[in-house]
């Protein structure tokens, strides 16, 4: 594989599209310094009081916690609400809207995180499918109305023991407890509706673009095989439009017509 070889062939795709269709996963958000929980080690760096009682992210993720221990699943959360709304989105994020903004129809982001980091960027709310949900979200967790409320006005303050103060975030129509609006492993009360409208206007945007003979390009980042959501969403646009995915990532870059095993930075400002 010819890495320079690759970058041309990168750049010369997004330079000729008029629509972006970019994927994106875990491996985004680790440029700007968040961590992407990559193998048990990687959650444990983040989370030692997990690594203390033995949990992996799979089962730290899990809705259950609000219920049997929700000081400590809102400790887990608002770590990670604060945290993403600290962060200042990467180079890369910027480098991408400012191609975005040059294309026709402009770009859509289909991404399995749920930082918020490419609103924070500049994309419009309106052109992010967020698959597993938004932590800037809330939602009963008996999701007793189907509604959700922004978390922009919660503060967790965490204790000694990695335990969430009291009073805990509760839902303002029943008063049960609240939980951030994120698809979680086990998870049959998530409230879909948002995503669901994400995504229907996904699908109006690429039917547009199908269309109208619209020339898309793919540009994957950071996303892994483990919960390949993203990767298998990628692959089936591909296939739809008859063309190839420009893949980047540093470990798993492998599977796609145009791989790219580098950061998402370093690859972004190479390509664009």
């Amino acid at each position: 594989m010819d890495i320079t070889q690759n970058i041309q062939k990168a750049k010369q795709l997004l330079e000729e599209a008029d629509a972006i269709f970019i994927t994106a996963g875990a491996g985004m958000g680790v440029d700007s310094g968040l961590p992407d929980f990559r193998g048990v080690e990687g959650f444990w760096n983040a989370y030692p009081k997990a690594k203390e009682l033995g949990l992996q992210f799979e089962e730290m993720a899990n809705p259950e916690w609000f219920e049997s221990d929700p000081q400590l699943a809102w400790a887990f959360y608002g770590h990670r609400l604060h945290l993403y709304r600290d962060t200042e989105p990467h180079e890369g994020f910027k480098k991408l809207l400012e191609l975005s903004n040059t294309k026709k129809y402009g770009a859509f982001v289909f991404t399995s995180n749920v930082d918020g980091q490419f609103q924070k960027a500049g994309f419009l709310d309106e052109r992010v499918m967020e698959c597993h949900g938004s932590i800037h979200n809330l939602q009963c967790i008996d999701n007793c109305e189907g509604m959700l409320w922004s978390s922009d006005d919660t503060l967790i303050e965490i204790e000694e023991g990695f335990r969430a103060k009291e009073p805990l975030p509760s839902c303002p129509f029943c008063g049960a407890m609240a939980r951030p609006n994120i698809l979680m492993f086990g998870d049959f009360g998530w409230e879909y509706a948002r995503t669901n409208g994400q995504r229907e206007r996904l699908v109006t945007w690429m039917d547009k673009i199908e269309e109208e003979g619209g020339k898309l390009a793919i540009v994957e980042i950071g996303a892994g095989t483990t919960v390949p959501t993203v990767r298998n969403t990628s692959d089936q646009i591909a296939k739809r439009f008859s063309i190839p995915v420009i893949r980047i990532n540093p470990r798993e870059s492998f599977g796609a017509e145009i791989e790219l095993p580098m950061g998402a930075t370093e690859a972004l400002c190479d390509i664009i």
